[in-house]
Order: structure tokens, then C-alpha cells, then sequence
């Protein structure tokens, strides 16, 4: 019998608590909350919720500080953190991803989008958690006719600590949805879940295939990033993948001409902080892979930049294309928190 996900509510707010309480349980959910970021950790390991709804703004610990810790933890880094921003957060998304955040919201809580977000890292949760103990079976079979050679040689190499972070020249793409927040509204939560699902697929099938690393998707977008020893190479590589996948979506669109997707994007190109951890926990194994710093930023504000259909470019990216590519410049713009406007390119296609 499948048992009612938990869900764990971080907020300050007696209101905001009260009003996602009511609209969870009527749902069937089990609720718990915690109104600051030190006392959800205790009700974290009291509870162990299915997903944790997690605010920004809160007294004795925040929210990014709190979701930090839970995935720094072996024991709770595979439960799915939403952080809730409020309606100008856009940096706390970007701190977000740097502390391992699932996904997120904008305040005030839009009851589709919530329902839909909840559903989708839920599912993956569910069938990660599936898989672990499927595997965590045939671990502890197979374990019986290991020989004693082999624990031994295994007891005598332990596993390697998480991998320090290196700066490398990279290129970074974030690509969203667009129009995200407005399809929860009109399509029911299933068949639009259905429909990113199959669409994301395709993406991470393409950018695999490029050579490319995706670090964490989210309900409507992911980042990801392209390196390699020559840097106008991954840079090239990072541009061929990005307009493949608008082709991707022209594609997809043909086959679901009722209720076609459009996707926006942003890629900048430079020195990032660059590292892959790799986590042991009783749930499992988990890679992430990230890279930080100001090229992120910029290619996470040039995707919030950019319109339907548009991949936006930052100069740096636009300089190593040399002629190969088709490249409108919209204008040297001022964005969020740069201490200096910056030239935005617009890249159409190849010459």
C-alpha cells in the first residue's frame, strides 16, 4: 500500500503555512512545519519528509543556509528542496543552485505551479528510491559470493572524498520553458509533466551526446555545461548544442501540434569555479556537478533575458564564434547586481 508523501513546510509566515497546509491535505498530503531553517533540520530528521518546501527570508537560520546543509548531508541530500523566492529572487535562485536547491517557486505560491513542481520531484524521488532498493537488494545478494579477497582489497582502498572544485574555462547554458508558470494554468498538471518530460529527454539525449554535463534540472529548466581543453571549441560546441535543441523543439512541435513548447536560453562563456562531488549516503550515490561564479551568473540573466525561441549570448562566447555564426547584437543592457552594463548578442545560426 503506497503510503501519502510528506511534505515539510519552511516558513515564518503563520499565514503561508496555514493557506499550504490546507491546500496540501485536501490533497492527500501529510504535512509537517517548521517556521525557521534550525528547527526544520530537527523536524528533517524527526519526520523525513518526501520534499521539503523551503522559504528564503527567515530569523535564526535561512533558507540557503538550510538547504546548504541538507545537502551536505549523506543522509538527506536526496530529499527535494523547493525554495521559495520572493517576486524579485532572482538571485536567490542563483544562490539556490549553488546550495544544491531541486527547484523553486515565486511568492505568492501559484497553486498549479506548486502542484506541478511538487509532482514532478516527487515522482523522480520516488523512482530514484525504487531504484536505490532494487539495487541495495542486488548489492547485498551479489555481496554473498564476493570473495574474501576482494572485501579485503575493497576495505583497504576506502571510497575517495568529494573532488575539489578547480577554476576551468567553460561554457555555460541555463534553458527554461517559456511561459512555464501560464501552461500550469491552462493544462492539467499530468499531461503538462508528461509533455516537459518528453521534451527534457530529448534535450539531455542531446546534450550528452555533445559532450555536455547537466547540473540538476528543475520543473522548467536546467544548466548545463560544456568544457574542454580547447576553450573556442567547447565554446563552438556549447552554441551547435543550444540551436540543436531550438531545432529539437521545431521537431517536437510538429508531432504536438496541439500544445506546443517554447524554450529561451543563455550561454556565456569564461573562468568558472568547476568541481564534481560525489556523495554516499544510505540512500544511495548521487554526482552533482556545478560550476559558480560570475560566468553562471551572467548566463542564468541572459536565459531570464531572453524571449521565446531566442539563445542570448554574452561578448565573451560572441568574440570566440569568430564569423562562424549569424550574430545580432540587441545592445549593451545594465542586468541584476553587474557592476557594468553588458553587450547581449542574440545568435541566430550558423553562416
Amino acid at each position: 500500500m503506497l503510503h501519502p508523501s510528506k511534505i515539510l513546510i519552511v516558513d515564518d509566515e503563520p499565514f503561508n503555512v496555514d493557506c499550504l497546509e490546507q491546500e496540501l491535505e485536501d490533497l492527500g498530503y501529510v504535512t509537517v512545519s517548521a517556521r525557521n531553517g534550525r528547527e526544520a533540520l530537527e523536524k528533517v530528521a524527526l519526520e523525513a519528509p518526501d520534499l521539503i518546501l523551503l522559504d528564503v527570508m527567515m530569523p535564526i537560520m535561512d533558507g540557503l543556509t538550510t538547504c546548504r546543509i541538507l545537502k551536505e548531508d549523506d543522509e538527506t541530500r536526496l530529499i527535494p528542496i523547493v525554495i521559495m523566492t520572493a517576486l524579485d529572487g532572482f538571485d536567490d535562485r542563483i544562490k539556490g543552485i549553488e546550495a544544491g536547491a531541486d527547484d523553486f517557486l515565486t511568492k505568492p505560491v501559484n497553486q498549479r505551479e506548486l502542484l506541478a513542481r511538487m509532482q514532478t520531484a516527487l515522482r523522480l524521488k520516488h523512482t530514484v528510491d525504487g531504484k536505490l532498493r532494487a539495487l541495495r537488494r542486488a548489492t547485498d545478494h551479489f555481496a554473498k559470493f564476493v570473495p574474501e579477497a576482494v572485501k579485503r582489497l575493497v576495505a583497504a582502498n576506502p571510497e575517495a572524498p568529494a573532488l575539489a572544485k578547480h577554476e576551468r574555462d567553460v561554457s555555460v547554458l541555463f534553458l527554461d520553458i517559456t511561459g512555464y508558470t501560464r501552461l500550469c494554468e491552462q493544462v492539467p498538471l499530468e499531461v503538462l509533466n508528461r509533455l516537459v518530460e518528453r521534451y527534457f529527454s530529448t534535450f539531455l539525449d542531446r546534450i550528452h551526446e555533445a559532450g555536455g554535463d547537466i547540473n540538476e534540472t528543475t520543473g522548467d529548466g536546467f544548466m548545463a555545461i560544456f568544457q574542454a581543453t580547447d576553450m573556442q571549441a567547447h565554446t563552438i560546441t556549447a552554441v551547435e548544442t543550444a540551436l540543436a535543441l531550438l531545432g529539437a523543439t521545431e521537431a517536437l512541435n510538429r508531432a504536438n501540434s496541439t500544445l506546443p513548447l517554447a524554450i529561451h536560453m543563455g550561454l556565456n562563456s569564461g573562468l568558472a569555479l568547476v568541481g564534481s562531488t560525489r556523495f554516499e549516503g544510505a540512500q544511495g550515490t548521487r554526482w552533482t556537478f556545478t560550476a559558480s561564479g560570475p560566468v553562471t551568473n551572467l548566463a542564468a540573466r541572459l536565459a531570464a533575458t531572453a524571449s521565446a525561441g531566442q539563445l542570448l549570448a554574452g561578448p565573451e562566447t560572441v568574440r570566440r564564434l569568430g564569423n562562424r555564426y549569424h550574430v545580432e547584437r540587441l545592445g549593451c543592457e545594465p542586468l541584476k547586481n553587474l557592476a557594468q552594463a553588458v553587450d547581449i548578442y542574440h545568435v541566430l545560426g550558423p553562416v
